[in-house]
């Protein structure tokens, strides 16, 4: 009777964990290449994977009580897979996850030439030089180190951690669907430099203790799957019909072998039937899953030429953004400029008109006057300007203190009570005498808004009358500017408060609005947390602009 002690156990679950691991990297391997047999990045993983089963391999022999010499040569063998495992894992991230790359010279001429330089000093004394020590169990404890050493452990190092440091930036720079394959990979790569470091260093370097030390293939199974992962997740299809291919032709081979070793010509007969079935049956499966797996990478082709014009379509916006910015920051430069001698022309021509440089023949007087009318409006027009940038750049700002809003009202319309005289307009202004309409907020700003108002009725009135109403509704005071002028089109209303809208029978009444006086005040009143809105009955009808504080 045969009787195996625990660590017998042991090591024969050993070699059946490595031997699952290194099969399993083995399939993964070769359905990744065999997904894009032209792509660089499902090459290099293939070679990745030929590299890691060899090492596998080799460390598992070197670590498992084979004579002295024979151990040595497996462990020179698996410290040489070493250097070129760790020089394919930063190809892998280099290329990852083009399908065509350009290497750069830095990549031909200097990290390739160290990497070959490296692996083929492993393998002389250089780097082990002989065996000093053996365990009880015959394995290699102890080794001397050659002068090559100094050499190797860096270059080990750098080919990982540069890997690393690579696969990071890239995964930071990525978008869309790049981003999410590079985010599996850097959890793979995590969880097996975790779990390496772990076991075949800290355990073996702190605690001495190097009984993981051989399970470095399963240590390798994250980075492997989660690769495979990202490789496939979006070519998933084709590995479908790879799936399916290899199902139906093991079927094919498991009957036909039943067939072919059958006892009883009777077996042969239902097993070769059932061969044939099988064939007829495994061909239409075949067909039917390549016919779903071209339509829905037909799709999957759309939405990448989708992922692709919504990048266009971003950069374009951003630079649009841009000009928009420029355009803004121009108008306001050129606003600044223009209005320093505008307010000069204004200011000297009050200055003639009110005779400070002597009486003034009255021909004169009139083209003064219209001078200075004509850059009132000047002024006008480039402070509404100034506003808007200042709006759309955010420096818009506003000194905020309590006022009576009744009092602010009346000032604004003693202002341009001139102006309603001249065109022969009749003027009212309500309020309750008793009401509370105190609120804080910016008196030049308001006083803008209500000014814009009633300008504005003025303008579009021309005849009849302009009613100004003031009232309190709970804790909210309102304004009303009502009159009797061209009135709003209903399909107009919506668009009111828009840069340069104006209702269509504007023009004819008032050539010079810009249609900006309406949507610095709604800015404005938006900033005091308020509401503006207007109403019209239509066309000739007379309109309402109402502001709510």
């Amino acid at each position: 009777m045969l009787y195996y002690t625990p660590m017998d156990i042991l090591k024969n679950l050993d070699l059946l964990w490595v031997g699952l691991a290194v099969i399993t990297i083995t399939i993964l391997g070769f359905v990744v290449f065999l997904n894009n047999r032209k792509s660089i990045t499902n090459k290099t993983f293939l070679l990745f994977v030929l590299i890691a089963i060899g090492y596998s391999i080799f460390n598992y022999l070197s670590l498992n009580g084979l004579p002295g010499e024979i151990s040595f040569n497996f462990l020179k063998i698996t410290i040489f897979l070493a250097v070129w495992y760790s020089f394919v894992l930063l190809r892998l991230f280099y290329v990852f996850p083009n399908e065509n790359i350009k290497f750069s010279w830095f990549y031909k001429f200097c990290i390739f030439p160290i990497t070959v330089f490296t692996s083929v000093l492993s393998l002389t004394p250089l780097v082990f030089n002989r065996i000093l020590e053996f365990n009880l169990d015959g394995t290699i404890s102890k080794l001397a180190y050659g002068p090559g050493i100094f050499l190797f452990v860096p270059v080990i190092l750098s080919l990982v951690l540069g890997g690393i440091i690579l696969l990071f930036r890239k995964t930071r720079k990525a978008k869309y669907v790049e981003r999410d394959q590079l985010r599996d990979v850097l959890i793979g790569t995590s969880i097996t430099y975790m779990l390496i470091i772990l076991f075949n260093l800290i355990l073996p370097v702190v605690f001495n203790n190097s009984f993981f030390v051989s399970y470095a293939p399963i240590f390798t199974l994250p980075f492997i799957i989660f690769t495979s992962y990202a490789i496939l997740k979006h070519g998933l299809f084709n590995v479908k019909v790879i799936a399916t291919e290899l199902l139906v032709f093991a079927l094919w081979i498991l009957v036909l072998v039943r067939t072919l070793l059958s006892d009883r010509w009777q077996d042969g007969v239902l097993n070769g039937g059932l061969f044939v079935v099988l064939v007829v049956v495994g061909i239409f499966i075949i067909r039917s899953v390549q016919k779903e797996v071209a339509l829905r990478e037909r799709v999957e082709g759309l939405m990448k030429e989708l992922n692709k014009s919504n990048d266009k379509l971003w950069v374009a916006n951003e630079k649009l953004q841009e000009l928009d910015k420029l355009k803004t920051e121009f108008v306001s430069m050129a606003t600044h400029q223009l209005r320093s001698p505008l307010t000069a022309i204004k200011g000297y021509a009050s200055m003639v008109l009110e005779n400070s440089f002597g009486p003034v023949e009255e021909k004169a007087r009139g083209a003064v006057d219209i001078i200075f009318q004509s850059s009132e409006k000047l002024v006008k027009v480039i402070e509404d300007f100034l506003n808007i940038t200042r709006i759309e750049l955010g420096t818009m700002k506003y000194d905020q203190s309590e006022l009576n809003f009744k009092e602010l009202v009346e000032n604004v319309s003693k202002e341009l009570r001139v102006n309603i005289e001249k065109k022969g307009l009749q003027f009212s202004f309500e309020a309750d005498p008793a009401g509370d309409y105190k609120l804080v907020g910016d008196s030049g700003k308001l006083s803008q808004v209500v000014g814009n108002l009633i300008d504005n009725a003025i303008k579009y009135t021309p005849k009849g009358e302009i009613k100004v109403r003031l009232s309190k509704i709970e804790n909210k005071i309102r304004l009303e500017v009502a009159d009797t002028g061209v009135g709003i089109p209903a399909e107009v209303i919506p668009k009111l408060f828009q840069k340069f809208t104006r209702a269509d029978d504007a023009g004819k009444v008032n050539i010079s609005g810009t249609g900006l006086g309406l949507y610095v005040a709604k800015q404005i009143v938006e900033a005091h947390n308020g509401r503006i809105w207007a109403e019209s009955d239509g066309k000739g009808k007379g309109s309402r602009f109402v502001v709510e504080l």
